[in-house]
């Protein structure tokens, strides 16, 4: 038998769930070991997801900013602009996170291992390293944060040239002319919203007759009516028959009714699986959902009490904010120490064009729960600063109780809902009634105005 290095706890994953688990067991005084397949530590959420597709982001609505300039710059995009143009800033940004998390468990004492890990018992891990050598360690507490990776169906021949999945898409060298992106969901909508800004001819096509149907549909619709303005086209209740290159210079993609769509490229973004299937979980005792998941408690504990699972590979909310959470409580939780008040009112952000962001109950939820609710309305288009920042498409949505004075949940899109959420987040933590949005003076001009007239306009709704 081979010779096992022992820890206390062995972390399988880099990204924002098994990073911060790493961190917290270290800072707990244990000794801990991070296990990475990749050559840096931060995961998808680093180099292929959130942060890539936050920087384009960030690019497309600047060059929007100069074409709204137009009567004091001449402004023409080149027709042969260069994704890596668009881009300059990413390395930057992702060589400083990196280097940043990098030097976090260095100085925590966290020892960093490279190559896949494959479970030999529910105590005993292999890393298989590049170099074709293996090690084992063994752990007294095992977290499993491996992340997931783009689900592509068979039927769709991914090349990473022309058919694309979400983590290759910004291998693209040059911005195409047309783009057709499969899925309606969060990476689908992100992406379909940015390339349409570009000036690309974008369509969406997705089995659901709206994109995001887990938002309110007054979110959606704003999205969908920015969507198309910038040129953007959705195809709603559809099904793939099949897609592929045509050797020429297009992607011909059929659906079940006979409809062909031609495109220079094609982005597949129908939802992700998680990394299990080379964990060989079953030697530890676990069993997969019928869905690919880890099964957990609410504590992110396995049916094998000293193994956790954190992240992507215990399925939604599948955010990044929320994965570092579980992460940290997961190891609280295996160490005995007191993890704090269990979080609530988790705000959701989707990094779309404009902007969405939703925390506590739908209206749907609050007429459900409550047998009724009083909705409050603002448009940012009748907010001073709106007007003054061209940022003229939004809403915000306040739900309140049947009576319109309990703050039961807060809706937002348009640029800044991920940042303007908050104020409604902390309301929520702190049960602030709806009469303190209006008693109390935001600053003038600012979005956050849009509070206090949300909240006036549920005031005058209440029963005389």
């Amino acid at each position: 038998m081979s010779h096992s290095t022992a820890y206390d706890i062995v972390v399988i994953g880099s990204g924002p769930a098994g990073q911060k688990a790493a961190i917290q067991g270290a800072k707990a005084g244990k000794r801990v070991a991070l296990i990475e397949q990749n050559r840096d530590v931060g995961g998808s959420c680093v180099y292929h997801g959130t942060i890539p597709s936050k920087t384009l982001r960030e690019s497309a609505l600047q060059i929007v900013r100069f074409h709204s300039t137009n009567e004091v710059f001449e402004f023409k995009m080149r027709d042969d602009i260069k994704i890596t143009s668009l881009m300059k800033r990413l390395n930057h940004v992702v060589k400083a996170h990196g280097q940043f998390m990098a030097e976090q468990i260095g100085r925590n004492n966290i020892d960093r291992f490279h190559g896949r890990a494959q479970f030999c018992s529910n105590r005993e891990i292999t890393i298989h390293g590049l170099d074709g050598q293996s090690q084992n360690l063994t752990a007294d507490i095992i977290v499993v944060g491996t992340g997931s990776s783009p689900r592509v169906p068979d039927n769709i021949p991914v090349d990473h040239e022309h058919i694309f999945d979400s983590d290759s898409i910004l291998s693209l060298v040059y911005l195409p002319k047309s783009l057709t992106v499969l899925g309606g969901g969060v990476i689908a909508s992100e992406y379909a919203s940015i390339f349409a800004l570009l000036g690309v001819q974008v369509t969406m096509i997705d089995s659901a007759d709206r994109p995001l149907r887990f938002l309110d549909k007054e979110l959606t619709d704003e999205f969908c009516g920015a969507f198309q303005d910038s040129g953007g086209t959705y195809l709603g209740e559809q099904k793939i028959k099949e897609a592929h290159w045509d050797g020429y210079s297009h992607v011909i993609t059929t659906l079940e009714n006979g409809e062909t769509i031609e495109s220079e490229k094609l982005l597949v973004a129908l939802g992700r699986i998680a990394n299990i299937e080379r964990l060989n979980i079953e030697a530890a005792g676990l069993s997969p959902t019928n869905r690919g998941l880890i099964p957990v408690n609410e504590q992110c504990q396995t049916m094998v009490p000293h193994i956790y699972a954190v992240g992507d590979v215990i399925g939604p909310p599948s955010l990044a904010s929320c994965s570092m959470e579980q992460g940290r409580r997961a190891v609280c939780h295996a160490l005995g120490l007191d993890s704090g008040v269990n979080p609530e009112n988790i705000p959701m952000g989707i990094y779309t064009i404009p902007e969405m962001s939703s925390v506590g109950l739908s209206e749907q939820e609050a007429i459900e729960n409550f047998g009724g609710a009083i909705i409050g309305r603002s448009k940012f288009n009748e907010i001073a600063r709106g007007q003054i920042s061209g940022m003229t498409i939004g809403l915000l949505k306040m739900i309140a109780d049947p009576e319109g004075e309990q703050l039961l949940g807060v809706h937002i899109v348009g640029e800044g809902a991920t940042e303007l959420i908050h104020i409604g987040q902390m309301g929520l933590l702190h049960d602030v009634k709806i009469d303190s949005f209006v008693e109390n003076i935001f600053n003038f001009p600012t979005l956050a105005e849009a509070y206090r007239v949300a909240a006036l306009d549920i005031t005058k709704q209440r029963r005389q």
